[in-house]
């Protein structure tokens, strides 16, 4: 079974940055079956939306409201996708959740996902 161990939020003034970290745990067999592939967010009230996203090939795709201010990026060797946050604002409040997505015998084995517990990031004005 793999877990994916947030940490890096907190709290920032407008204008300020974080990185969050996500840290794949578990069998070497587990964590190579997966692909840590994605950033959510959820703020109170509202529905979980997707951030930030890296392929295995290495590209990368952001939700249009954090385009220009937001990194994601991936360590292999450290089963770590990090997400990088610059020009914070106040409307990024949300916990944040790490996503991982395992798809065997290429998709035809169907999809399955994995969720970190989240972590708080909290953007005063």
């Amino acid at each position: 079974q793999v877990q994916l161990v947030e940490s890096g939020g907190g709290l920032v003034q407008a204008g300020g940055s974080l990185r969050l970290s996500c840290a794949a745990s578990g069998s070497i067999a587990s964590i190579n079956s997966i692909n840590l592939r994605s950033w959510y967010r959820q703020a109170p009230g509202m529905q979980r939306e997707l951030v930030a996203r890296i392929t295995s090939g290495g590209n990368t795709m952001y939700a249009e409201s954090v385009k220009g201010r937001f990194t994601i990026s991936r360590d292999n060797a450290k089963s770590t996708v990090y997400l990088q946050m610059n020009s914070l604002k106040p409307e990024d409040t949300a916990v944040y959740y790490c996503h991982a997505r395992e798809r065997p015998n290429g998709g035809l084995g169907g999809e399955y996902n994995f969720w970190g517990q989240g972590t708080q990031v909290t953007v005063s004005s």
